[in-house]
């Protein structure tokens, strides 16, 4: 079943892109990232130009998130007063990132920005995250005892001023540090159409020492709001949001994350952080690729309407 697409100028499947958001959706319950690293990229390769990717990628990360977050908030999983601090840090950062992205789309460079922003961050990132979930594993199979951590580090984060505690997340230290991880993952999500969970997943564990138990839920709880923002700054300032789009992804991945909360739950720490590294790293290589290789049509032509 084909759909036009308005804001995107082009047809599409719908059940294609409803499965989809089904598969963002499942990854986002079962990991605790919005999705919207694979969401983003995987329309790009479908032919969705970047700039309406993007946009549209936030809506179906606030509905796969705010579905995710139930399951978890059930079991107590979730810090608020820890969310809305990393809120906070996000809005205003997305407010920031929405005007650098309507300032590269007015030159003609957003797509290859996205491109190259996604090959970098996704690069490092996942074999980063394979490389220390590997180890885990096989530390764990060869039977060497883990050496011991600790998960409140005091260092430079935890020496900040205006220093509050977050009961359910086991700390004590300044607001400051979880404001500006929000502020730039934020800006993140605005610029590359990403909610930020796989960046903000580990940080708030290796970073701030959050409490391992409420790290997911958390993450998803920032996500929702942040996303939510994202997809009316861009409606507002870019007037790239695709509502076809983002309904077809919405329902697919509101489904699939309830499926991935449950999943998530029989798994190993490190098996999750394994799986999640492996398809990041698999997404940024195949970007790469696009970027290196030779395109069908080496000049385009764009026709804009002024408004």
């Amino acid at each position: 079943m084909d759909l036009y697409l308005p804001i995107a100028e082009m047809s599409v499947n719908a059940l294609v892109i409803a499965g989809l958001g089904g598969l963002v959706g499942f990854l986002s319950g079962m990991f605790g990232v919005g999705g919207g690293f694979l969401t983003t990229p995987l329309l790009i390769f479908y032919g969705i130009p970047p700039s309406v990717a993007v946009a549209s990628a936030a809506t179906q990360i606030t509905g796969a998130s705010l579905s995710g977050v139930r399951a978890h908030w059930r079991r107590g999983g979730v810090d608020p007063k820890m969310g809305v601090v990393l809120i906070v840090g996000g809005v205003i950062g997305s407010t920031l990132g929405s005007f650098v992205f309507k300032a590269l789309k007015a030159v003609g460079q957003i797509d290859f920005i996205i491109s190259v922003s996604y090959v970098l961050f996704l690069g490092v990132v996942g074999g980063l995250m394979l490389v220390e979930s590997t180890r885990a594993i096989l530390r764990a199979r060869s039977g060497v005892a883990r050496p011991p951590s600790r998960r409140h580090h005091h260092g430079l984060l935890h020496r900040l001023p205006f220093r509050m505690r977050f009961p359910r997340s086991g700390l004590y230290i300044s607001p400051l540090a979880p404001l500006a991880l929000g502020a730039a993952v934020g800006m993140m999500t605005a610029i590359m159409g990403v909610g930020g969970g796989f960046l903000l997943v580990p940080a708030m564990i290796y970073l701030l020492g959050m409490s391992t138990a409420v790290v997911v839920g958390t993450s998803l709880f920032q996500i929702i709001f942040v996303t939510a923002a994202v997809t009316v700054l861009h409606a507002v300032n870019t007037r790239s949001v695709d509502i076809i789009l983002a309904i077809l992804l919405l329902v697919g991945g509101v489904v699939g994350a309830q499926f991935g909360a449950r999943v998530a739950q029989r798994l190993g720490g490190e098996h999750l952080r394994a799986a999640l590294g492996l398809i990041v790293f698999l997404v940024s290589a195949r970007l790469a690729v696009e970027l290196m290789i030779r395109p069908s049509e080496i000049f385009s032509v764009v026709l804009e309407t002024a408004l």
